[in-house]
């Protein structure tokens, strides 16, 4: 993923500077500098504020490509080079990277406990979460879920939320929906 190159890219077709999509973003212009030059990759969270100040949809962001009729993906768990490394301690997996300016965005996220660090982020749209391997914690405003292999939750993503694994290692399908 190039998502810092993309961010980038189009913030200097917009003729804006770093510390207006920073502060447009909620985030700091160090962070957004660690993020355009690669060596951070955001949370999804910190993603959507971004898109969102740039008036572009997260895919945009996050995918490549010319828009297809269809996207398949194979079974990805024993896969690990697929997922990228995130600020918050997660990896994800974008879905269908040659479907361009998606309504949603789905992504499989893996998360081992001890490694994601507790965390609270909110933005725009809904979001669907569906527990695929092991279990974790979800916290919504301030409720908490204990969800399962197998078990979801769908919720307004403008609540304050997070999720960290409680199992050794979780798999789950997060879609967001702008």
């Amino acid at each position: 993923m190039e998502i810092g190159s993309k961010i980038r890219k189009i913030r200097l077709q917009q003729g804006r500077t770093m510390q207006e999509v920073a502060d447009a973003s909620e985030c700091s212009k160090g962070l957004l500098s660690k993020i355009e030059t690669g060596k951070v990759v955001p949370a999804l969270a910190t993603l959507s504020k971004i898109s969102k100040a740039l008036n572009v949809r997260v895919s945009a962001l996050m995918e490549n490509g010319a828009i297809e009729d269809v996207a398949l993906t194979g079974v990805l768990y024993e896969t690990p080079d697929a997922f990228v490394p995130t600020s918050k301690g997660y990896s994800i997996f974008a879905f269908a990277p040659h479907f361009t300016d998606k309504k949603m965005q789905p992504v499989m996220v893996r998360g081992k406990k001890g490694e994601v660090r507790s965390h609270s982020v909110s933005h725009d749209g809904e979001e669907f979460i569906f527990i695929l391997r092991g279990e974790v914690q979800i916290h919504v405003d301030k409720k908490i879920y204990q969800l399962k292999e197998g078990e979801s939750i769908y919720f307004e993503s403008v609540e304050e939320h997070g999720v960290v694994p409680v199992s050794d290692e979780s798999f789950y399908l997060d879609i967001l929906y702008e």
